[in-house]
């Protein structure tokens, strides 16, 4: 009985052995000192290698011809765009804080970085995101842009200037 059930483990590991590495180019078979069969795709002193005959494929019920699969080519036509603030916006804010984002479009690349230009001055350094905060800004009219640069801080492409109006509460009283 013992005999009949070890048999029956051998044969089922068997064809588990040959279901797990038949895409394998070798297997080999092998008993442990505790008389277990080992399989394995790397061969020991003692070990037999088996005949695996064919592979065990499975094929895809799906068509996947019609997938359009190739890397896309990035147009490194860039263009960017400040959407907030919008033009002629006011800000009214008594910090002097205010809020940029830009796009860019088609795509941001690593080692793009953008410049902020505040009254056509640069505003910080550049950074790798299009998203600024502009802190203690004075009263009164103001004009931002924003550069692409590359990896070597070549300006790419430039946005249209947008102009907007920072309302700052005024402490001074009329007499």
């Amino acid at each position: 009985m013992i005999h009949t059930a070890r048999f029956f483990i051998f044969i089922l590991l068997l064809t588990q052995a040959f279901t797990v590495f038949a895409g394998s180019a070798q297997v080999y078979v092998w008993r442990s000192e505790q008389g277990v069969l080992v399989f394995s795709d790397s061969p020991k002193p003692g070990a037999v290698e088996l005949d695996v005959k064919e592979p065990n494929t499975i094929k895809s019920s799906i068509d996947t011809s019609i997938l359009d699969i190739k890397p896309k080519a990035i147009d490194n036509n860039y263009q960017v765009e400040i959407i907030q603030p919008e033009d002629k916006a006011t800000i009214r804010d008594n910090t002097g804080s205010a809020y940029v984002s830009g796009r860019i479009k088609p795509i941001f690349k690593r080692g793009l970085t953008i410049q902020l230009y505040l009254d056509d001055k640069p505003y910080k350094k550049p950074q790798t995101h299009s998203m600024f905060v502009l802190r203690n800004i004075d009263r009164g009219e103001h004009q931002i842009k924003m550069a692409l640069l590359n990896d070597k801080g070549k300006v790419i492409a430039t946005s249209s200037p947008v102009t907007f109006y920072m309302h700052r509460i005024s402490v001074n009283k009329a007499n």
